[in-house]
């Protein structure tokens, strides 16, 4: 299945698609101003000949708190943004600024994208959308029955709950600090009658391991900066997939080690790029080329 399929069904209306229209949308968040999302939406825009915008609005650089964050959503759609991705810290921020929420971004209480039409400002989280999307494509025929997860923060819910909607009937939550792990647990589960949602010590998933199907790192543990795999890898065995949500390195330490191990793997990669194309399509109201964006996307990430 191509990247291109993300889900048939939407809980929500893109923008109605105007190829003369002057797109203008940024980043909100701390710390992003290496942040490759500019160039990967600008760059597939010039592909489809859009006039097309990507700014950052970087906390650090503009000299605001993140407590700032919802004004700062209300002032880019008086300055007449047509949308906003929105990264850390400011996820959960942002929505004292909104007039409302998808489905989607109410359940898992995190907003990663807004868009401002018809004098609202809705806030959306496409980030569940990227993973199931990039894992759809990257490991088109992948057992999901059962997956052990590795970490319950905010990349965390949006994970699980893309696998629960995939159709995952056992998912293991693991986490350091269990109480955040039982929290994510007790908010999905009720959504997914069908499945069973349980938590258990990052310490203690060997057991777990033996029989999953896959395994989702959604930890920093391994990205640039925090070294290191969030298992031992010797608990990695052909039988298992492993996806890893880091994308800086791409070829993180765990998706080294699961590949040495004979382990089907999945970079980080899909997914930011899977959450880039559906926040696009909202802004625009036209479908990107995935597999383009993906392409551009990996070049710079190993420039």
């Amino acid at each position: 299945m191509s990247l291109q399929t993300l889900e048939s069904t939407w809980a929500f209306e893109p923008r109605a698609a105007d190829p003369t229209h002057r797109h203008v949308v940024g980043l909100l968040g701390a710390g992003i101003g290496g942040s490759l999302t500019p160039r990967l939406h600008e760059a597939e825009a010039d592909q489809l000949g859009l006039s097309y915008t990507y700014r950052v609005i970087d906390l650090d650089t503009v000299g605001q708190p993140a407590e700032r964050s919802a004004a700062l959503v209300r002032s880019a759609a008086d300055f007449g943004y047509d949308g906003l991705n929105v990264t850390h810290p400011s996820k959960q921020l942002v929505q004292d600024g909104l007039d409302d929420l998808s489905p989607d971004a109410r359940i898992l209480g995190a907003v990663n994208t807004i868009t401002f039409h018809g004098g609202k400002a809705v806030g959306h989280n496409t980030d569940h959308l990227g993973f199931i999307g990039g894992f759809r494509a990257g490991l088109p025929a992948a057992a999901t029955n059962l997956v052990v997860q590795i970490g319950a923060g905010g990349a965390g819910a949006a994970v699980a709950y893309g696998l629960l909607r995939a159709g995952t009937r056992q998912l293991v939550i693991a986490d350091i600090e269990p109480g955040r792990a039982e929290g994510l647990a007790a908010r999905l589960a009720p959504h997914f009658p069908d499945s069973e949602v349980s938590v258990t010590r990052t310490d203690s998933v060997a057991p777990s391991l033996r029989t999953a199907d896959g395994l989702v790192n959604t930890t920093p543990i391994g990205m640039s900066g925090h070294p290191g795999l969030p298992v031992d890898p010797e608990l990695l065995h052909s039988g298992l997939w492993v996806a890893d949500v880091i994308y800086r390195p791409l070829d993180t330490e765990l998706i080294r080690a699961a590949r040495d191990r004979g382990c089907a793997v999945l970079d980080g990669g899909r997914m930011v790029v899977g959450q880039a194309v559906a926040a696009f399509e909202l802004f625009t109201g036209i479908r990107p080329d995935a597999e383009r964006m993906l392409a551009s996307f990996r070049a710079e990430a190993r420039s």
